[in-house]
């Protein structure tokens, strides 16, 4: 079923099924996952017949599977798409997460629909026109603020739901709106093969070529972390809180989405008015920690405006996890670290020599007493530039406390209400679970009068009980029978074992898989009667539907190969000059600096790339400018698909 305007949904992601079942068992409501093809994130792939597997274990929690079918598509790619789109149908997937407009003029079965980050929504305008034209879930821009999402949320009809990211990876673009991938490489980051340009270190000047940075990671952001906010997102509307990650590891799904998990569940606690959108409760058996799986450091971005300035990982897109102490000692083979922490054979180490982050594993450590550990690292002490006295050493991997993350580290389990009672030929037992859900399995049995009633009720109770092997957790167990039975234990274990999967079937057979939403007819008119570049048309299906909510000048794709000259290949609200103190609104007020700070274009360059940098001071954005590399220009549009070159003959060829 849909969610609801009282329900909220931790949403988590997964690279495969193994990792999907984990962030069900750790407290996800939701798990989006990419299918074989046609996904944001090229190598994060899996088959249709894995994403049914993963399906029907999710159902039997009332938590759903959302496939991410969210790059722009060639116009070869619309047939296998709309095939591909049935499969999942009948797989059993409850929505798709889609970007290209196409999708909607396509053939498809009733599956419900969300619209991708890609698709750039940022305005109530434009989130209302996706509600409107047949979308169920909106996914937000990172870069709204509170007020903005609030607006947005206003703006949506009641059965359209909000979808947020509160913590992950950050693309220093708006989600839809960065080309520079594509024109230095050829990679498209709409069509899912990013070559991730904004981990890459820029030197930026000035426009009479002054050094403001030299050698930084300039387009590199801090992780988003929303723990702090999670509260003011429910009061603004947000009821799908999306973590963000198909390419993490394991123990980064367990760990964040048990650390929401948690969170979620503190405010269901305050807020009666609300409810979890699966079934279950999770028992988390570790104590999850956001600096302990990777990050580039934390920020909340723009939720809450612009006063945090400090959103850049400028030193390093690296894991160097949190800061563990200082080198006080070095000897032949080990080095010596005073931190208030405790260590462990097996840490991660590291430390910054140069710009560069230096890493070590500690082979073994051992505690000298007064907050001083001896370190045995796994390299020569010579051989690990830059180490010395006063250094200060982070921990990316906490040894320990992985080993729990590696073991059975959360169970879920849904509440379960028990009653045995007397049956024509025997025993009846009864189960009915936190939803409502209900079976009777009965029990052909002579029934004989329990000689000791205490002994064997407490019998009866403890064995209806075990449920240790099962998703269920006994709330209450009653014994409604005429009078105390002796019941063999073998025979009342067996009730048990078959009720219960008579009522996990029920669950699945109960779950009742979303519906699409009706587009509203007449068709509703888009925001906007012309698009450029950046609104990601790539096929004629895409064209007929934006023509067809009103329209009338559509350009192609930037992936199209029809802009030879340089254009914005990444917008973005992050603002080096902001970062840089050299922004007009910074120099508004002070004293014999107001009026001499303007917005004038700046230079970015990476080894032989040079991009000019312009700022809309207006919406407070910067545009990466540059052009499109000519061989890759030259080259035809990227597809899956082989595609037939075109012939043209100087006349008409004889038949």
């Amino acid at each position: 079923m849909s969610l609801l305007p009282h329900q909220l949904e931790l949403l988590s992601p997964a690279k495969n099924i193994e990792i999907g079942r984990e962030a069900i068992l750790h407290g996800a409501d939701a798990v989006y996952i990419g299918g074989p093809s046609f996904g944001a994130r090229h190598n994060a792939s899996n088959t249709v017949s894995e994403i049914a597997e993963l399906v029907k274990f999710a159902h039997r929690y009332h938590a759903r599977i959302f496939v991410t079918l969210n790059t722009i598509l060639h116009d070869a790619e619309l047939e296998p798409a709309r095939k591909l789109i049935h499969e999942f149908y009948d797989a059993g997937v409850d929505a798709l997460i889609v970007q290209d407009m196409g999708i909607m003029e396509l053939d498809i079965p009733p599956i419900q629909l969300h619209a991708s980050t890609q698709c750039d929504i940022r305005t109530p305008e434009k989130a209302r026109f996706l509600a409107e034209s047949g979308f169920s879930q909106v996914v937000l821009a990172r870069e709204l603020t509170l007020d903005k999402i609030r607006a947005v949320h206003q703006a949506l009809p009641a059965d359209t739901t909000l979808e947020f990211f509160v913590h992950g990876a950050l693309c220093v673009a708006y989600s839809g709106q960065c080309f520079i991938s594509h024109a230095d490489t050829g990679r498209s980051a709409n069509r899912g093969d990013c070559s991730q340009a904004c981990r890459l270190p820029y030197t930026l000047t000035d426009n009479k070529g002054g050094v403001v940075a030299f050698d930084k990671h300039l387009l590199s952001m801090k992780d988003n972390d929303q723990s702090a906010n999670m509260l003011a997102l429910v009061e603004a509307g947000v009821r799908s809180f999306k973590i963000e990650g198909r390419y993490k590891e394991m123990g980064y799904v367990k760990n964040i989405t048990a650390h929401y998990r948690l969170l979620l569940d503190e405010i269901l606690e305050q807020r009666p008015d609300l409810a979890r959108a699966a079934s279950g409760r999770t028992e988390i058996f570790f104590q999850p920690d956001v600096d302990k799986t990777f990050h580039r450091g934390h920020t909340d971005y723009f939720v809450n405006g612009r006063e945090d300035g400090d959103i850049g990982a400028f030193d390093s897109p690296k894991f160097v996890g949190v800061p563990l102490g200082t080198v006080t000692r070095i000897g032949p083979d080990w080095f010596e670290v005073e931190t208030t922490e405790s260590m462990a054979n097996g840490d991660g180490l590291n430390y910054m020599h140069k710009r560069e982050v230096v890493g070590l594993q500690a082979n073994t450590v051992k505690a000298l007493g007064e907050g001083r550990w001896q370190v045995f690292p796994n390299e020569r002490i010579g051989e690990l530039a830059g180490l010395k006295v006063g250094v200060g050493v982070n921990r990316n991997r906490d040894h320990s406390w992985e080993q729990a993350l590696n073991r059975a580290s959360a169970e879920r389990r849904v509440g379960l209400w028990l009653k045995l009672t007397d049956a024509p030929q025997g025993l009846a037992l009864t189960l009915t679970d936190e939803d409502g859900i209900s079976v009777t399995e009965a029990l052909e049995l002579t029934l004989e009068p329990a000689q000791n009633v205490d002994k064997a009720l407490a019998g009866l109770r403890d064995n209806l009980g075990k449920l240790g092997n099962t998703m269920f957790h006994a709330n209450e167990v009653l014994i409604a029978t005429s009078q105390p039975w002796f019941v063999p234990a073998s025979a009342i274990n067996g009730l048990r074992r078959s009720a219960v999967e008579r009522l996990e079937q029920a669950r699945i057979a109960a779950w009742q898989r979303p519906e699409r939403k009706a587009e509203t007819v007449p068709p509703v008119a888009y925001p906007e009667t012309s698009l450029s570049y950046l609104a990601n048309v790539y096929n004629d299906a895409a064209r007929q539907f934006y023509t067809r909510h009103g329209v009338q000048l559509i350009e192609a794709a930037y992936e199209a190969h029809e802009e030879p000259g340089e254009v914005s290949l990444m917008i973005t609200k992050h603002c080096l000059r902001f970062s840089y103190n050299l922004c007009p609104k910074q120099a508004k007020g002070v004293k014999g600096v107001q009026g001499q700070v303007r917005a004038e274009p700046m230079t970015l360059k990476t080894g032989n790339e040079t991009y000019t940098l312009r700022f809309d001071c207006k919406p407070c954005e910067m545009h990466v400018v540059g052009a499109m590399k000519k061989h890759i220009f030259n080259a035809p549009p990227p597809s899956t698909v082989p595609v037939s070159p075109i012939t043209f003959f100087k006349q008409r060829p004889g038949i």
